[in-house]
């Protein structure tokens, strides 16, 4: 496992992990809650960027470790 590989699936359980955290929130119903779940998910947005961005590097480097 390459190091492009450990953080892929690190972006991947942010994502995961994140997304958990802001439907809670979100279910708990006061408007204090649904201003953080609302942050929450747009962290969840940019970890998710990151996760995209990482998996273009790592097929990238795969297809040019392969040709």
């Amino acid at each position: 496992m390459t190091l492009i590989d450990i953080l892929i699936i690190a972006a991947l359980a942010g994502v995961v992990i994140t997304l958990g955290f802001g439907l809670y929130t979100l279910y708990r119903g006061d408007e204090a809650a649904r201003s953080r779940s609302n942050k929450l998910m747009r962290l969840r947005v940019a970890v998710q960027a990151v996760a995209v961005v990482l998996l273009v590097v790592g097929m990238a480097i795969k297809h040019s470790q392969a040709g």
